[in-house]
């Protein structure tokens, strides 16, 4: 089974993890997409807790999974790049949490913040270049008929005009709008960043 969420608590991700494996929905993967991929298994109180943390070295990522699998552990979930680690508890007499303390389950925030902001940073040469390259037309923008350029479109009345104004619209749409992509996810990764490092320091707070 497929489902799409998005969060930026984990806490309320695992929450709902948690629910989904009572209900007999067992997480095995979860995409950068946002798509969490469930199996079919046996409704379980289980425990899960997700980690935020990427690696350079594949040997690293599996000491990592390996020292969370010896404290009752088993890594379901997250690759070394995916950023997102998943784990379920699997030994009862095991550490009740992942984290040994506060300033542990905090940092994923921080990491998580750090992330969204090094996207954002990564966004923001491009939108540069295309208003230094005079790329996005201004004019284009007050004056969308700018942006139409079959000869003769807007002398053409009744069906000659809708067939070619329909024909060029989407054309138009990404010759004179599609840059607005980029300040768009600038501006979500910069909220996202925001709204983790809040979280961070909510954390901290609370420790």
């Amino acid at each position: 089974m497929k489902k799409y969420k998005c969060f930026i608590n984990f806490e309320k991700e695992e929450q709902w993890l948690n629910e989904m494996a009572k209900q007999g929905y067992q997480l095995v993967k979860k995409s950068s997409s946002s798509l969490y991929r469930f199996q079919s298994a046996n409704p379980d109180n289980t425990t899960i807790k997700i980690d935020y943390r990427t690696f350079k070295k594949q040997e690293d990522f599996v000491d990592y999974c390996t020292l969370f699998e010896d404290s009752g552990w088993e890594h379901i979930a997250g690759t070394k790049n995916s950023g997102a680690q998943y784990f379920r508890k699997i030994n009862e007499n095991g550490s009740e949490d992942i984290f040994s303390d506060a300033d542990s389950k905090a940092g994923r925030y921080q990491r998580l913040s750090q992330m969204w902001l090094a996207l954002a940073t990564c966004f923001i040469p491009i939108f540069v270049a295309l208003v230094s390259t005079n790329t996005i037309d201004g004019k284009a923008l007050l004056n969308p008929k700018l942006l139409y350029y079959t000869p003769g479109l807007w002398d053409k009345v009744g069906v000659h005009f809708w067939r070619s104004f329909l024909f060029e619209t989407p054309f138009v749409i990404i010759r004179g709008y599609l840059w607005a992509f980029f300040p768009v996810l600038i501006v979500l990764y910069l909220i996202f960043a925001l709204k983790a490092n809040k979280q961070y320091r909510k954390t901290q707070v609370n420790k």
